[in-house]
C-alpha cells in the first residue's frame, strides 16, 4: 500500500476547471500581435458633420438633387421634408437608405450639433418630427384634427399608398423608373440589383395583401380605391386652398402633396400612368399640388 500511495503522490495533479479555457500558447502569441478589439456600433451615418449648424433630413434622394434641395422621390420622405419646409425649419439633405439609417427607416432628422452636447448626436426619428417642427419652425400650423383626420389619413395611408406601391414596385410597365429610383444607386453588381428587386417587390406585394386582406392583388380593385380616395379628398378640399380650411397649410396638407406631386412628377419617368389620369380628373387637387410646391420650392425663400 505505501508503494501505491508513493505513485499516486508522484502522480501530477489534474488541471483546475479554469485551466480549461486557457488560450492555447500559440494562440495567445498571435493575439498579442492582433489584439481583438469590440467596435461601438455606429449611430450615425458616416457622412454625418462633426459639428452641424443647421438640422440634417436624410431622405430617398439622389446627391445631386440633395445639394439643390428638391423633393425627394419617396412619398414618405417627401411628407415630412413638405411639412418641415411649412413650419419654417431651414434645414439640409442629405442622401440616404434604410440600411444606413440608424432608425431602420427613413426619413430621420439629426439637429444641430455641438462637439460638446451629446444630445444632439441622437437621430429623431420619423414619429417625433411632427412634434420637432412644431418646435422649432416659425409660423404656427393647425393643430391636430383628432379623429376627423384619421378617417381621411386612412384613404392615403391605404387606398392611395396601395396603388402607389403596386404601380411602382409591381407594374412591370414601370421596371425601369423603379430600377432607375432605387437599384442602379445603390450597386452595379448584376446580382445584388437581383437581389435587391426581389426584395423590393415581395415587401411591397406583402404590404398590399396585408392592407387589403386579400390572398391576391386584383390591380383593377387597387385603381377603383384610389380614384374613389381621390374623389373624397377633392370633396374634402373644396373650393378652398388647404385642408379643413385651414388658413395655412399643415401636415396632413404635405401627406396629400407627397402623392400627388409624385404621381404628376413630369420628371419621373411613369410608363403605368393610371393613376396620373385619375389624378387629372380632380383640378383642384391638381391645384393644390401646384400651390403647396410654389410655396415651399418656388417662394425663393
Amino acid at each position: 500500500m505505501s508503494s501505491t500511495a508513493e505513485g499516486l503522490k508522484a502522480r501530477p495533479r489534474p488541471q483546475e476547471a479554469s485551466d480549461w479555457f486557457t488560450i492555447p500558447a500559440p494562440l495567445a502569441r498571435l493575439f498579442k500581435k492582433f489584439p481583438l478589439l469590440t467596435y461601438p456600433p455606429n449611430e450615425l451615418p458616416a457622412r454625418s458633420p462633426d459639428i452641424r449648424h443647421v438640422p440634417t433630413l436624410y431622405v430617398f434622394i439622389s446627391d445631386e438633387d440633395a445639394l439643390k434641395g428638391l423633393p425627394s422621390f419617396n412619398p414618405s420622405c417627401l411628407k415630412w421634408q413638405t411639412f418641415l419646409k411649412l413650419a419654417g425649419v431651414d434645414f439640409c439633405l442629405r442622401s440616404s437608405n434604410n440600411h444606413a439609417s440608424p432608425t431602420g427607416a427613413l426619413p430621420f432628422l439629426l439637429p444641430p450639433s455641438t462637439p460638446n452636447d451629446t444630445r444632439s448626436q441622437r437621430p429623431i426619428a420619423t414619429n417625433k418630427l411632427e412634434q420637432y417642427g412644431l418646435d422649432n419652425g416659425k409660423p404656427k400650423l393647425p393643430e391636430s384634427l383628432g379623429t376627423r383626420l384619421e378617417a381621411y389619413e386612412s384613404l392615403l395611408d391605404h387606398r392611395i399608398r396601395n396603388a402607389w406601391l403596386y404601380t411602382l414596385y409591381l407594374s412591370p410597365a414601370n421596371a425601369d423608373l423603379l430600377t432607375n429610383l432605387y437599384i442602379t444607386p445603390t450597386t452595379s453588381s448584376r446580382p445584388v440589383r437581383a437581389t435587391i428587386l426581389y426584395q423590393l417587390k415581395h415587401a411591397a406585394e406583402l404590404e398590399i395583401l396585408k392592407s387589403t386582406s386579400r390572398d391576391a392583388i386584383n390591380p383593377a380593385h387597387l385603381y377603383r380605391g384610389a380614384k374613389e380616395a381621390f374623389r373624397a379628398l377633392d370633396g374634402v378640399l373644396g373650393d378652398e386652398e388647404w385642408f379643413f380650411q385651414s388658413a395655412v397649410p399643415g401636415l396632413f396638407d404635405a401627406t396629400v402633396f407627397s402623392y400627388t406631386h409624385l404621381i404628376l412628377h413630369d420628371g419621373l419617368a411613369w410608363e403605368n400612368r393610371r393613376l396620373n389620369d385619375f389624378l387629372k380628373e380632380f383640378p383642384r387637387l391638381v391645384s393644390h399640388r401646384n400651390r403647396i410646391f410654389q410655396r415651399c420650392w418656388e417662394s425663393g425663400e
